[in-house]
């Protein structure tokens, strides 16, 4: 079989990181990157690997961090995987028997399912699943290229999907979700910008709008319940605030034309 290496890149996540790395006991390598944790996560990674890493935090810049982690990793496969991230034991299964197949040479990566736990319960509709991610992929055949937090890795070469998930116990409080949006917005907006987008003031109702029934009403959030209706409003919050940092981008400007 393929020899693993888990990559991990984690920020004061002391209060999960242990489940996360209990998860990886299946890779030959666990490669932990800590981007100045003033919590214990240096010392509970300590407990599964001594191939911890130490640079500079950048939140704007989250992704970025991770490649750090993956020139680090010695092994011919990396599987890059958050700190508040586990990996299912039927993904690990998954995982291990996948890697001891002949995979075509032109297979580089594969997508991977993830399980979005939020305030307690899987959102299992409102855009949240299957939410397929890359994160296994050949060493040196995948990197993260762009500052934008929402962009995938680059891979070079094909990819392939996994079935199984990842579970992702991504915000437990109110609190953390909105500061999360509002660290979030002004990349966002920033990366709306350099795409060309041309401002126009029927966005601050548009852009708002659009993301709420496309979360609660074409994606289905209805089924989610409370949850559903929670989570798309504050999505709908987070593209005004999208908007309202273009607009200040643009001046502030009462009109179009000005």
């Amino acid at each position: 079989m393929k020899k693993i290496s888990a990559v991990v890149s984690a920020y004061n996540e002391e209060n999960r990181i242990e489940k996360c790395l209990s998860s990886l006991k299946f890779c030959d390598e666990i490669v932990v990157i800590d981007n100045e944790s003033t919590d214990g996560t240096a010392e509970i990674a300590k407990k599964y690997t001594s191939k911890i890493f130490s640079q500079k935090n950048n939140p704007a810049a989250i992704d970025l961090l991770k490649n750090l982690g993956f020139e680090k990793a010695t092994n011919d496969w990396i599987l890059s995987i958050d700190a508040d991230e586990e990996v299912s034991k039927e993904l690990s299964e998954e995982i291990q028997k996948k890697l001891k197949e002949n995979i075509s040479d032109n297979i580089n990566g594969f997508w991977i399912p993830r399980k979005n736990f939020i305030f307690g319960k899987w959102i299992e509709h409102s855009g949240w699943y299957p939410d397929l991610q890359l994160r296994l992929f050949r060493k040196g055949k995948g990197k993260f290229i762009k500052k934008h937090v929402h962009e995938p890795i680059m891979l070079e070469g094909k990819s392939d999907e996994l079935k199984k998930p990842i579970i992702h116990r991504n915000y437990d409080s109110v609190d953390q979700f909105v500061k999360k949006i509002f660290t979030y917005a002004p990349n966002e907006a920033e990366e709306i910008i350099n795409k060309g987008y041309k401002f126009s003031y029927f966005d601050a109702i548009g852009f708002p709008l659009k993301e709420f029934l496309s979360r609660f009403f074409a994606r289905k959030g209805y089924k989610d319940g409370m949850h559903g209706l929670v989570l798309s409003i504050f999505m709908t919050l987070y593209h005004f605030l999208i908007f309202a940092y273009i607009w200040e981008r643009n001046s502030f400007k009462e009109y179009d034309g000005e």
